[in-house]
């Protein structure tokens, strides 16, 4: 996962004094972080997570490295309430999330800075945390963020010595090596370096594989003094055969298809990714009441990739169609559609963002502001085209596959012609306020407006070329441009009967005009159509128990998209309305901490029940009367989502730690006509066994899917009539790492 330097720096608070420990008990300390997070890591948040009028889930390192969960999918997958699309179409192969029964695909950031290319967030070896903040809120992060954001937060240098070299290896290839090392180079500066080596197949998959190797310096000035600086820089390198999956149909696999088998050309097939940046972060504490913050980042994204997802004509083991036609070889399929795809993307962006923040009184009444202002350029270049055409750009015939045992080494003519290029910007630049005001000990507001103007544009070709002598031609040009004035606002209303324990009711929206990202266009009957809206609503309570080790949280939610576009109806309007709504209500439960000073839990559950209020213009309800995904749920959407994780320190050295994922049962569409097609849900355990063989050493394994259960994760259409495709969760599989400190 890209990324630089964390928000949350390791300073010591406003007053406190600093104390220098040695190496050793600092770098044991350093490892054993708790379960229970306190605070988020963005300066806009004004108050700690208690007292903050919003579900913020918070996964911390310790229960990342205890579950050795790799991928941003492996961490999220803990967290109710996210699904995971299929991840191809107009924004290219990666990471494609639901959150709340919305899409947050484009809702990533890190270090409170989008990262909005899509693809693949496969290392975790320089993340702190993740946290996912639920509901709209477009005042922290910025138009969209309907369902909530993800934010990843980066490593960042400490002002102690520890280092940490692990390596591991397991079934299915698995080999992995990694090293944190952090080294305090006075009594106010520190140096941080993480590196990684990563490799293995997917399991339970004959084709798939991962390769990729990371690097993340970072030092930090002036640490524990009133002026900070630091400077950060990551790069991580991925060489991966992409995961399409298998045929998929009415909510399973096509009949005759076997989940390990390879559905595309695992010779051609590939997902490259580089991916940099480099960060600056300045703080300077004018006194115990006013402190400014500046950060800047350039970030670059280059993806390259070949697919060939299982799409084409199928022929059942029964000798039919999905359609129930007679055909002539059953058991078979003959690919065809997007087959040989190529894609050849680089996302930049270059961010600045500046924050004020300031305490102090009116009154009685007690103020934490923070204002600030950020300023980003986003650019989005895109050729894309095929690899599998003939010397003139004429589409090549496919050989028929065998269902359960397909040819999947591609023999045919290799030559790339350009079929499209897509160039686009998006600026934007924001102004904000938060504030947390603390009326006695009892009451708080909190609350925060942010005003942004959004500007975007974007130009588009495609080409055609003459199959007979290969002549390239440019058939279309397509250019648009979007700019939004937006504003946001979120506020919330926190009683604390005791100190340890809030209740709270909160209010929030977002803003989603037409060119949000710059990896998707407005077309021209969407460019001129308002920003689409969403709000959230929340009543909840959080806790902090046992000494303040336990944190409890308990939330009943609405999540309104109260208009999102569709199409007008009216041929003599061209434009798409704003007149769609749906609705998602749920409730949210969570634990994070320590019940004993020995036993360790990170558990989660959400319910959600969605629907379609309207899918179509005003004009085509009222002149035709129908609205034929009234009322149905929403797609990938479960009922009841849940994951437990636990660790027990036993004796001798040994923990002991288990956990289950499970989720419910999901719909592929919210069509009228496919409403009912269903992907099954299903329950996944996982166990660890820790042994620490000396001070230093310590022996580490894990066992994922350890029933070996076969389900799907990434589902891609799929109806009565047509085939799409979906991903089998890992099998089971198991590494054995070992994690040295000095």
């Amino acid at each position: 996962m890209s990324g630089g330097h964390a928000f949350a720096a390791d300073t010591p608070k406003k007053g406190e004094a600093i104390t220098l420990e040695s190496a050793t008990a600092v770098g044991e300390q350093d490892q054993e972080q708790s379960y229970k997070v306190d605070e988020v890591s963005s300066p806009k948040y004004t108050a700690p997570l208690r007292d903050t009028p919003q579900t913020i889930t918070v996964v911390p390192r310790q229960v990342i490295e205890d579950q050795n969960l790799l991928s941003l999918r492996d961490i999220l997958s803990t967290v109710p309430g996210i699904t995971f699309g299929a991840g191809e179409g107009g924004g290219g192969y990666g990471d494609s999330i639901n959150l709340r029964g919305f899409s947050a695909s484009n809702d990533i950031a890190i270090d409170g800075i989008r990262d909005s290319a899509q693809y693949t967030r496969s290392d975790s070896f320089n993340l702190e945390q993740v946290e996912v903040v639920n509901g709209a809120s477009s005042v922290y992060s910025g138009s969209g963020s309907v369902g909530g954001t993800v934010n990843l937060v980066s490593k960042a240098p400490k002002l102690q010595d520890f280092n940490r070299i692990s390596a591991g290896v397991g079934t299915d290839a698995y080999k992995r090596t990694t090293a944190d090392i952090n080294h305090r180079l006075n009594d106010t500066t520190a140096f941080r370096l993480n590196l990684m080596a990563h490799g293995n197949d997917a399991p339970g998959r004959d084709w798939e594989n991962n390769e990729r190797w990371g690097i993340a310096p970072s030092i930090a000035f002036g640490l524990g003094t009133s002026t900070r600086l630091t400077l950060s820089y990551f790069h991580q390198h991925d060489n991966n055969i992409p995961q399409f999956g298998v045929p998929f149909f009415e909510g399973s696999k096509v009949d005759g298809t076997d989940v390990n088998a390879y559905y595309g050309y695992h010779n051609m097939d590939e997902q490259k990714i580089d991916s940099d940046s480099v960060t600056s972060k300045f703080e300077h504490d004018f006194n115990d009441a006013f402190t400014v913050s500046n950060l800047t980042r350039y970030s670059e994204t280059d993806q390259k990739s070949i697919a060939n997802p299982p799409q084409g004509t199928f022929c059942l083991p029964s000798g039919t169609t999905f359609a129930g036609v007679a055909c002539a070889l059953p058991g078979s399929y003959v690919p065809s559609g997007p087959r040989g795809t190529t894609r050849d993307s680089t996302n930049t962006m270059l961010y600045n963002q500046t924050d004020l923040t300031s305490r102090f009184n009116t009154g009685f009444i007690e103020h934490t502001l923070v204002t600030g202002m950020s300023f980003s350029k986003e650019r989005y270049d895109l050729d894309s085209g095929n690899s599998q055409r003939s010397a003139t750009g004429a589409t090549v015939p496919y050989p028929p596959m065998d269902l359960s045992d397909p040819d999947s080494y591609y023999s045919g003519p290799q030559n790339y012609f350009r079929t499209g290029h897509n160039d686009s910007k998006v600026r934007n630049r924001a102004f904000y306020a938060f504030d947390t005001l603390k009326f006695n000990d009892q009451w708080e507001f909190n609350g925060g407006v942010r005003y942004e103007r959004n500007e975007g544009d974007f130009h588009n070709k495609a080409y055609a070329y003459n199959t007979t002598t290969g002549a390239l031609t440019t058939t279309t040009v397509t250019d648009g441009d979007n700019s939004e004035d937006l504003v946001s606002y979120r506020a919330g209303i926190v009683y604390k009967p005791v100190e340890s324990g809030s209740i709270y009711i909160a209010y929030g929206n977002s803003k989603t005009p037409s060119q949000s990202t710059v990896n998707g266009s407005c077309t021209t009957a969407t460019c001129n159509v308002d920003p689409e809206k969403a709000v959230s609503y929340e009543l909840g309570t959080k806790w902090d128990l046992l000494d303040e080790s336990l944190s409890l949280t308990a939330a009943v939610f609405r999540n309104d998209r109260s208009n999102y576009r569709v199409a007008s109806g009216d041929p003599l309007v061209p434009d798409q309305q704003l007149d769609g709504e749906a609705r998602v209500d749920g409730l949210a439960l969570g634990v994070a901490g320590r019940i004993t000073d020995q036993w360790s839990v990170f558990a989660n559950y959400t319910y959600l029940k969605s629907k379609v209020l309207q899918s179509v213009s005003d004009f085509t309800e009222e002149t035709t009367g129908i609205d034929a995904q009234k009322g149905n749920h929403l797609p990938f959407v479960p009922r009841n989502s849940f994951n437990v994780w636990t660790t027990y320190d036993l004796p001798l050295g040994f923990q002991l730690g288990y956990g289950v994922t499970m989720q419910s049962s999901q719909n592929v569409s919210s069509d009228d006509a496919s409403k009912d097609i269903k992907v099954a849900g299903y329950a996944i355990h996982r166990a660890m066994l820790n042994y620490k063989v000396t001070k230093d050493l310590q022996l580490q394994l894990n066992v994922n899917n350890l029933f070996d259960k076969e389900y799907f994760s990434r589902v891609r259409g799929g109806s009565h009539t047509t085939n799409g495709w979906a991903t089998p969760g890992d099998a089971r599989n198991a590494t054995l790492t070992a994690n040295y400190s000095f």
